[in-house]
C-alpha cells in the first residue's frame, strides 16, 4: 500500500504537496506545552491562527540524525494522509531550518494529566466510555487506512478545550501495515505495549518483529482500563518491569473491579494471541452496547488543566531571523520577552535554537 506524498519506508527524503508546506519566517513560537524524547510541543501562531508547533530535535550522529528524520519524514506523511474527527488536525510541515510540525491547539491537555488532575475520583462512566469511542473510532480509522499506531497511550491522547473530545495525536512510531516485515521494536512505551513487540531477550531494541493492527487493541486495553479506574495500570513496576511481566509472565491488570460487560471487552482486547482480540470496529459496538445499558451522568464541572488561550504574542512579526537571541540548553523553553515584564507571548529563531 503506497503512503502518498512521496514517502517510502526506506528512505528519509522529503516530499510533500506545497499546499501542506510550512513557511517558517510565518510562525510564532510561545510557551512549551509538551515535550517528548526527541521533540518539544509549543503554543503558537501560524497566519494568525492558535496553533500547536512541534519541534524535532535532529540528534547528533549520522545515526541519530538518520533515524529521527525517518520518523518525521513518516509522521507527516501518515498526518498528511488521514483525517478524522478524533484524529488531531494537520496544518502543515517544513523540515528546514529545522524540522516543524503545525498542528491544531487543542487546549485540554493531554488524558495523562486530565486523569492526575481528577485522581482519587474517577470519570463518570459514560464520559469514560465516550472518550473510548473517541478513541476507537480514531483507531478504526486509521487502520482502514492500513496504518498502525504502536504508541496509543494517555500523553498520545490530547482534550478539546471543553473536555468533551479526545483526539489521537503523534504518528512518530506509526507504520502502514503492508511494511510489518520490515519493521523493527522501535519502543513505544514499555507499559501500554503490546507483549507481541518484545525482544525474547531483555527486549532488545531493533530485533525484526512481524506483527499486525493488532497491538493497538492491546494498548487501547490499556487505556480503557485506565479510563475506567483512573489507575497506573502495572502500578508499582518500573515500564521494563510491566513490559515483562506482560510478555513472559502474561501478567494484566486486574480486571476485577470493572463492570462485567466492560472488563469483557477489556480482557478480549489485551489477550495473548494477537488473533483473539477484536478489532476496532468490533470494539466500536462492545462499547456502544454498554453505554446503552448505563443510566445517564451527574452534571459535571470540566476541570481546567490550564489556560493557554490567554496567552499574549507580539501583533507584529519581522520574521525569524532577528526575533531571538540564543537558547540557553540548561533551560527548557527558550528565553522570553516575560523576563523583561513583558506580555506572556514569545518568540524565537529557528536558525539558533538547534
Amino acid at each position: 500500500m503506497g503512503s502518498g506524498n512521496g514517502f517510502d519506508e526506506g528512505t528519509t527524503e522529503f516530499s510533500l504537496d506545497p499546499k501542506w508546506l510550512v513557511d517558517p519566517k510565518l510562525l510564532l513560537v510561545g510557551p512549551k506545552i509538551g515535550e517528548g524524547a526527541h521533540a518539544k510541543v509549543y503554543e503558537g501562531k501560524y497566519k494568525n491562527k492558535n496553533v500547536a508547533i512541534k519541534i524535532v530535535h535532529r540528534g547528533e550522529t549520522p545515526e541519530e540524525i538518520e533515524k529521527r528524520e525517518g520518523r518525521f519524514d513518516r509522521e507527516v506523511a501518515m498526518l498528511s494522509k488521514v483525517m478524522h474527527k478524533n484524529l488531531v488536525k494537520f496544518i502543515g510541515a517544513c523540515k528546514e531550518p529545522v524540522m516543524v510540525i503545525v498542528t491544531e491547539l487543542l487546549l485540554g491537555g493531554t488524558l495523562r494529566k486530565y486523569l492526575l488532575n481528577l485522581r482519587p475520583r474517577c470519570l463518570d462512566t459514560r464520559v469514560a466510555i465516550g472518550f473510548a469511542l473517541d478513541i476507537a473510532r480514531a483507531m478504526e480509522c486509521l487502520h482502514s487506512h492500513g496504518i498502525i499506531h504502536r504508541d496509543l497511550k494517555p500523553e498520545n491522547l490530547l482534550l478539546t478545550a471543553d473536555h468533551k473530545t479526545i483526539k489521537l495525536a503523534d504518528f512518530g512510531l506509526a507504520r502502514e501495515e503492508s511494511l510489518t516485515e520490515m519493521m523493527t521494536a522501535e519502543t513505544g512505551t514499555y507499559r501500554w505495549m503490546a507483549p507481541e513487540l518484545y525482544s525474547t531477550v531483555t527486549l532488545r531494541q531493533g530485533e525484526k518483529k512481524h506483527y499486525n493492527h493488532k497491538v493497538d487493541a492491546y494498548s487501547f486495553a490499556i487505556v480503557l482500563w485506565e479510563l475506567i479506574l483512573n489507575k497506573l495500570p502495572f502500578e508499582g513496576m518500573s515500564n521494563l518491569q510491566a513490559a515483562y511481566a506482560a510478555a513472559f509472565k502474561n501478567t494484566r491488570p486486574s480486571a476485577e473491579d470493572l463492570p462485567q460487560d466492560l472488563a469483557l471487552t477489556v480482557t478480549s482486547c489485551w489477550k495473548e494471541d494477537p488473533n483473539d482480540r477484536p478489532n476496532f470496529t468490533q470494539i466500536t459496538h462492545m462499547l456502544l452496547h454498554y453505554l446503552s445499558t448505563v443510566s445517564p451522568p451527574e452534571p459535571t464541572i470540566p476541570l481546567r488543566i490550564f489556560a493557554s488561550e490567554n496567552a499574549v504574542f507580539h501583533p507584529e512579526s519581522p520574521g525569524t531571523s532577528s526575533l531571538m537571541v540564543k537558547r540557553d540548553d540548561s533551560c527548557d523553553t527558550p528565553k522570553t520577552l516575560a523576563a523583561q515584564n513583558k506580555p506572556r507571548g514569545f518568540f524565537f529563531c529557528f536558525n539558533h535554537c538547534y
